[in-house]
């Protein structure tokens, strides 16, 4: 079976950045994929030091990343790039995890622009060897199109956008058929 690994850039406990992932997450599984999340905002991982060996999960983390087939990598927008959560995981990644590996790409956005985010984000992704996917997803005004589920879990993440809610599942089933065309 087909491997999806969501990596979640976040650290907010209302993230919509999380709860994007979750829908594209749930299209994958939907399409035949097994799916996990790595919820940054939940792990140990300590600022990434070149001269140290295994820190805090991170050798856990890479191995999930590794045995990936497809990754969706979601961060929010900061100051017109990723967050510096997302940054410092994916400098404990490199093209060990990534080499041939189908890379989704999305980007949540309090209120202006997300282009250069993913600019940003394609171009690390390239550096360590992964196939990043034609579609990507950039949400805008995130916080009134994502209702995260924080406040009721059960109910979990929705989009009320239905033209984004839709890119976001195709990102899920987009990342999960190029992930199966690289595993051949």
């Amino acid at each position: 079976m087909t491997r999806i690994v969501a990596v979640s850039g976040s650290r907010s406990a209302d993230s919509t950045t999380r709860a994007a992932l979750r829908v594209a997450l749930g299209a994958a599984a939907d399409a035949g994929a097994e799916t996990d999340l790595i919820d940054l905002a939940a792990v140990d991982l300590p600022l990434y030091h070149p001269d140290e060996g295994a820190q805090g999960d991170s050798e856990a983390l890479k191995r999930r990343v590794r045995e990936a087939d497809g990754v969706l990598a979601g961060t929010p927008v900061y100051r017109g790039s990723y967050s510096s959560t997302f940054k410092n995981f994916h400098d404990f990644c490199g093209s060990d995890e990534y080499a041939n590996t189908a890379v989704g790409l999305l980007a949540t956005a309090g209120g202006g622009s997300y282009g250069g985010t993913l600019e940003h984000l394609r171009s690390t992704f390239r550096n360590v060897h992964a196939w990043t996917v034609p579609h990507e997803v950039g949400i805008q005004g995130a916080s009134s199109k994502i209702e995260t589920g924080a406040t009721d879990p059960d109910a979990g993440p929705r989009i009320t956008d239905a033209d984004l809610r839709r890119r976001t599942e195709r990102l899920g089933r987009v990342v999960l058929e190029h992930a199966e065309r690289v595993r051949k």
